[in-house]
């Protein structure tokens, strides 16, 4: 907290500066003014939480200098410091809200005692003012929903909240929506409050008003009310407004949809706008989407026909260690994809999936053991905020696949198959000997043997290696607790694990995430 000290006596401001514990008090700045018109401009800069003042200095007292404070100030307390004489002067200013006031000689005791109270006060103001805003804001927020839904579902509703928020509505009043879609599920209160209040900022200057709802955690709605038609040129400004002040997410989209007159077609635009929203995946992100953005593919070829002709020979090209054509056949995928508003989200994904697929086809054919995601591909499907990542991802692992066929030969089919199967269970707690076994059609002894003359290494120590692999990958991404991470790569007990890693890598789990975090 900060206190503001205004008192015409050097002596006095002095002395109480020296002679008080501030930081025992929960205040961390003090600040000093010779009178009250001084005190009153130090004031409105720096926004003092207490002032402790005298009652008569030069120039302006301090009586005068707290009524002008009271209406700055709203949350601040204010103490009178004051002589004997003074006590009827005081009387005439019953109307402040000053705490409390100190006596001249003044006691250090009783000045900490009035600073307490005042501190009190204060909090107690903040506190108040945070639930009216809290609740406020969850009003304003009901009438954003109901604004979501036909008129005639939610007529009473909005009626009610239309009286108790004093919201005025007439025919001539026009609703435009915009939707941001956001990569975050959830975002934090601090950051959707700032972005509300600099929002309501830029429209004021527009004589516009805007309420605020979140729906399904990533759609986050914006009903932007005016009581002209606004312009495309304004509409667009508010859009390029939005995107540029969006600073709390790295993936984002922002979509307005038609404007409409009237309470009673207010849903119409946010149909309008969810419309347009749910188109944007397959466009960049950042983009701002509006309703006449369309955009007309050469081809306009279903998701069906791009998979019949791309993907037999995207197979070919990696059997026959073609890079440069298989990532010719990619950049043909994604041209046919961008900007199309014609598909749905799940259609390419669908589509993505299927290259996926292939490259684990090839893999499997070509024999080449390696790290893959083929277990974390419909989750990796469902993760991806935009058509570019998607994308992103499949020459990703295609790059993997060119890289690791260069860089080693085919294995022998045996170790191989044993590989590959421990890669696809290692999950699994109750992975075995005897399950890979009977997976290539071998005795365990054999398995066992065999796998050590080829490799260098025994079944077991393979399966740990790769498990542990796994995990220090999880533990790199703080997301991720420890003792799920346990889980995901095959230890139901998770003391058994975090002995096993610390063996491992010399490190507890928690000491690894440390490390490489810092």
């Amino acid at each position: 907290m900060k206190i503001l000290i205004v008192d015409d006596e050097e002596l006095t401001r002095n002395g109480l500066i020296e002679t008080i514990d501030w930081k025992n008090l929960g205040i961390f700045s003090v600040l000093q003014a010779e009178d009250g018109l001084i005190g009153l401009n130090i004031a409105k800069e720096e926004k003092p939480d207490i002032v402790l003042c005298d009652v008569r200095m030069p120039r302006m007292n301090g009586i005068t200098m707290v009524e002008k404070l009271e209406k700055i100030l709203p949350n601040s307390a204010f103490i009178f410091m004051s002589g004997y004489s003074d006590k009827e002067y005081l009387k005439a200013a019953i109307h402040l809200k000053a705490v409390n006031y100190v006596e001249k000689p003044l006691n250090p005791d009783e000045v900490v005692s009035s600073i307490k109270k005042a501190r009190e006060n204060v909090l107690q103001n903040i506190k108040i003012e945070k639930n009216e805003l809290l609740y406020s804001r969850e009003t304003f927020s009901k009438f954003a929903e109901a604004l979501t839904h036909p008129h005639d579902e939610k007529k009473e509703l909005l009626d009610s909240l239309c009286q108790e928020l004093e919201i005025k509505i007439t025919h001539n009043t026009y609703f435009s929506t915009f939707i941001l879609k956001t990569n975050q599920v959830q975002l934090s209160e601090s950051n959707i409050e700032l972005f509300i209040t600099t929002l309501e900022k830029f429209l004021a200057y527009m004589n516009m008003k805007v309420y605020y709802v979140c729906k399904e955690l990533k759609y986050h709605v914006f009903h932007i009310v005016s009581n002209k038609n606004p312009s495309e040129q304004k509409l667009k400004q508010i859009g390029e407004f939005l995107c540029k002040n969006i600073s709390f997410t790295t993936e984002f989209f922002v979509s307005i949809g038609e404007s409409f007159r009237g309470i009673q077609k207010a849903y119409l635009s946010y149909e309008s706008s969810m419309s347009v929203i749910r188109k944007s995946f397959f466009f960049e992100t950042g983009s701002f989407l509006m309703p006449k953005d369309k955009y007309e593919h050469h081809q306009n070829q279903s998701c069906k026909y791009i998979a019949d002709n791309l993907i037999s020979s995207f197979s070919e090209s990696i059997l026959a260690k073609n890079k440069e054509n298989c990532f010719k056949i990619l950049d043909q995928l994604y041209s046919s994809l961008f900007e199309r508003d014609d598909l749905l989200e799940y259609e390419a994904k669908e589509l993505y999936y299927k290259f996926f697929m292939t490259l684990f086809d090839c893999r499997y054919q070509m024999k080449l053991t390696g790290e893959y995601q083929n277990e974390n591909t419909i989750k990796m499907l469902e993760d991806c905020f935009c058509l570019a990542t998607l994308h992103e991802k499949l020459e990703s692992e295609t790059k993997k696949l060119f890289e690791t066929a260069s860089s080693s030969e085919s294995e022998n089919s045996v170790i191989f198959l044993i590989k590959d199967y421990i890669h696809l269970h290692y999950t699994d707690e109750n992975l075995s000997v005897r399950d890979i076994s009977e997976q290539v059609f071998l005795s365990p002894a054999y398995v066992c043997t065999y796998f050590k003359n080829e490799t260098g290494v025994t079944i077991n120590q393979y399966i740990t290696d790769f498990r542990m692999k796994k995990a220090k990958k999880l533990l790199k991404d703080p997301r991720n607790k420890i003792a799920d991470i346990s889980a995901k790569v095959g230890y139901s007990n998770g003391n058994y694990f975090s002995k096993s890693f610390k063996k491992y890598t010399g490190l507890s789990p928690s000491e690894y995430r440390e490390k490489t975090l810092e």
